[in-house]
Formats: C-alpha cells, structure tokens, sequence
C-alpha cells in the first residue's frame, strides 16, 4: 500500500476536502490547513468567516514544542459608546436549553481572520496563498450543498441570519431559509480571496476592509487605525502532563487551555474521577474572577508572558475546528470563530461580521464596559497530544465555555482510558459550569445516580448535542500510522489520503 500523505478531521465534508486536496498534491499540514480553514468560511459561514477570528496551534515536525498563532478579535481603541452603537438582543432555541445573543454593529470587535491566515502561510507554508485558497474560491463560486447539520443549525440562530436585508439575501434568497440539499452560494466571497491571494495582507490592509468599516461608522466601533494596528501574536504554549503523555495548550490571554491544564493537574494531584475535577477547577476558575493567569499562579502551573493589563474572560460560541498532520509529523490544530455574527452582511466582499463584543461571558460587569485596545480571552483551545513513543494527535473543538470539557474528557479516554480516537470522541460528555451539570444521558443507571447525587442542579441531554461540542481529531504514530475522527456532533468528517 502506498504510504499516506496525511489526514484531516474538520466540520464539514468541503472543509476537510480543502486540506485533502492540498495534501495529495504534496502539501504540508501546515498549507492545508489555511486551505481549511478558508473553505470553512462557505461550508461552515455561521462558525467561520473574514470577519472572526482564531488560532492556530503549529508543531513543525522535529520541533522540541509549537508555537500558537494567536489571530482572535480584538477591542477597538475608541472604547465603548452604549448609547450611539447597534447593540440588540435576540434568542436562540437549541432545545433544551435557550440562548441570548447579542448582535449589531456595536457588537463587533476589531478582527484578526486574513491577517492570520496571511501570518500563518508567511512563517509556515511553502505553496502560493493563491493556490491554498483556491478550492475556497471554487466552492463559493459553484455553491456547496447545505448538509442536515447546517440546515438545523440556520434554523438555531434564524434571528441572526435574517437580521438584515443582505443577510437574508444569502441565507434566505427565496424567503426562507436555506434548506437541507440547497446550494449555498456566496461569489462576493470568491472575489473577496482571489484578491486576498494576490495581495495578502495589503488587500486587509486597503479595500478589504473598507466596506466593513464603513458599515461600522454611524453605530459601531471599528476603525481604520484598529484594523491598521491589529497584530497577530506568536505565543508560547502552555505544557501540561496528563500519566506520561504531553499536552500542549492555548495559553492567556485564553482561557480555554488553562481550564484544561488545571483539570488535568487537579485529576493526578486529588485522585478524582473526571467529574471532581472538572468541578473543582470551575469552583477555583470562579474564585479567581475568570482570569486565566491568576488560576494556572494559583495552581502553580507555568506560563510564558505577562499578565494581561485588564483580564478579559473568555468569549466565542460559534465556532469550528480543523485538525491535519501530514507523513512529515507537521502537524496543525487551528480553531476559528465568528460569534454568531453581527447580523449585517458586509456587501460586495460575502461576509458578516462578528458579534464578540455581545458575548455575556465577556461582560460579567454588564455590557460596554470593556476595556479598549485588549486582545479579547476565549475558551477556544486547539491542542497538541505528544506521546512517549513520539507519537502526535493534534484535537479541538467548538462549543463555547463546553470546549474545555469536551477537550479534556476527549484527552482522559485517548491517555488514560487507552480509547481509539473515534471511541474517545463518541463517548458520551458532561459539562459542569457554576455547579450546573449537564449530561449526555447515554450512561449507565449507576453513573447517573452518582453523577445526579452530586449535582442536584443538572440537566439531561437525551442524546448526543452540539452544545457539547465538536471535537475532531488526527493522530500519528511515529511509524506514519494515521487515526482521527470527525465528530458527529457537529457532522464532522475524518479523511486520510
């Protein structure tokens, strides 16, 4: 048998083609993961887009540890104007549970998606941002079919994608949502990466930003000079042991990595079931106001950089995730978001903007009182797995505050439990936040009974949910072996080629 090129495990079947593509002709993990994570902004546009933001966790192979690509939203330097800004609520059903969002104009942070794609081609890639982009622009130009998931999720946030007349010219062109087995169609964007391709960060820089500036003048924040000194930050990852493997996570300004680290270190040091741990690392994040820096000091856990001058807790719900490893061990774990969005669609470039600002985990004050010109928190956290016998699994989620859970549950089964990737990412979930269970009720009668006696504030999910979470997942043994999943909470798709 001829020997793999690489895998990939992504949230739609148009995104992880993306990054096949890329690797049958010869590509890095690293080039086709840009290519993924442009195709996701026409295969997954409630979860991706150029106005969001992201990371990219990058481990090049023979490196002694990656570096993260920090490209996440960022607060304009005008400060917040509550009263002159496009600031409105609007609720979501996901069934069990029901959502507030906020969106507008005002709702919107200074964002960092084609600065960071352009950062992460210059520093790691060795194919043309022209060709890496290219089945992007293909697909956005011929359409892609609207799979069952993303039909349902339309559904779930309608309020937002039928906000605005140019949003619901996109999501809605015949008056009602798009459907399952509908194309969705966006030559806007198309045009918007052919330029990009050909002028990278100087297309941002100039037009590309232009038109959603101007949509932010009369009640929003973004300015020119914000997307003018908007930098992409190169950034230390945390390190965290779990028995004798080596975890590698996003480190603060975020969250969601030292969440993680903390559970991790609780579970060895306190001899806990998973459950405990998470509970007890919910109690201490609470205790330390939600800063990331001040919980991994508590714990003693170390950290590269300063703290942050005002702590900004996590923000990003909707969000999704793209995990490749190619046959030279490069392997890439990037995790982008847009919110939900703004609402508004920024005409002519085939994008709506994201609504970060209006994130209530960002606000625990009340909303506008953020402080101006800080990179935002999020609980985002793409990670990389390192194994004694030098194997790598590179793994993240979406989910909002549930992507720490998810990513911790799914590294105790990979190391502790000894479960195939698949296995470890079907297995069903629990999510304890402010002492609140919640559960996929897919356990045994005597695991329930513990897990209810010990939360008596808990709620049963009935089945598998993308409120959960969408973990995928590639790992490589050193001898070249691929493994992985796709989730199939959020219809994730595992390809090797």
């Amino acid at each position: 048998m001829e020997p793999r090129r690489g895998a990939v495990a992504a949230g739609h079947g148009v995104t992880a083609e993306a990054a096949a593509q890329v690797l049958r002709d010869g590509g890095s993990a690293f080039d086709a993961a840009v290519a993924a994570i442009a195709a996701a902004c026409i295969a997954e546009p409630v979860f991706a887009s150029p106005g969001g933001g992201g990371f990219v966790m990058a481990l090049e192979a023979g490196a002694a540890e990656p570096v993260v690509i920090d490209f996440f939203g960022q607060t304009p330097r005008s400060g917040p104007d509550p009263d002159g800004s496009e600031f409105v609520s609007v609720f979501a059903d996901f069934g069990p549970a029901r959502q507030e969002f906020h969106i507008g104009h005002g709702a919107t942070a200074v964002p960092g998606f084609l600065p960071g794609l352009a950062a992460v081609h210059e520093r790691l890639c060795t194919a043309p941002l022209a060709d890496l982009i290219g089945p992007a622009i293909a697909a956005a130009r011929t359409g892609v079919a609207v799979t069952p998931f993303q039909a349902s999720l339309f559904a779930v946030v309608r309020p937002i994608v039928t906000f605005s007349t140019g949003a619901r010219s996109v999501f809605a062109p015949g008056g009602d949502l798009l459907a399952a087995g509908d194309r969705f169609l966006n030559p806007q964007l198309a045009d918007l990466f052919e330029a990009f391709g050909r002028q990278g960060p100087a297309f941002w820089a100039g037009a590309g930003s232009e038109a959603l500036v101007a949509g932010q003048a009369a009640s929003g924040h973004v300015r020119a000079d914000d997307i003018a000194g908007y930098r992409v930050e190169n950034r230390r990852p945390l390190e965290t042991a779990l028995a004798d493997a080596t975890a590698f996570l996003n480190p603060p300004p975020s969250a969601g990595g030292a969440m993680v680290a903390a559970m991790a270190l609780i579970l060895e040091a306190e001899g806990l079931d998973p459950a405990g741990a998470m509970a007890l690392a919910d109690e201490a994040r609470l205790s330390h106001g939600g800063d990331p820096g001040r919980l991994l000091d508590a714990l003693g856990i170390a950290w590269a950089g300063g703290h942050p001058d005002v702590p900004a807790p996590p923000a990003a719900r909707g969000t999704t995730h793209v995990s490749v490893i190619d046959a030279d061990g490069n392997a890439a774990a990037a995790t982008v978001t847009n919110g939900e969005g703004n609402g508004h669609w920024v005409d002519g470039f085939g994008f709506m903007p994201n609504n970060l600002l209006g994130e209530a985990d960002l606000m625990p004050g009340g909303y506008h009182r953020w402080a101006p010109d800080v990179r935002l928190a999020s609980m985002m956290a793409p990670t990389i797995l390192r194994t004694p016998d030098d194997g790598v699994t590179a793994l993240g989620s979406g989910g909002s505050s549930r992507i720490r859970s998810a990513i911790f549950q799914t590294l105790v089964r990979l190391v502790l439990d000894g479960l195939a990737p698949a296995d470890a990412v079907a297995a069903p979930r629990i999510h304890i936040e402010d002492g609140h269970l919640d559960f996929e009720d897919l356990i045994d009668a005597a695991a329930r009974d513990r897990l209810t006696g010990a939360f008596p504030g808990h709620r049963a999910w009935p089945e598998r949910s993308f409120y959960f979470g969408g973990v995928h997942m590639v790992a490589r043994t050193a001898g070249g072996a691929f493994s992985g999943a796709g989730d199939p909470r959020r219809a994730g798709v595992y390809l090797e080629v």
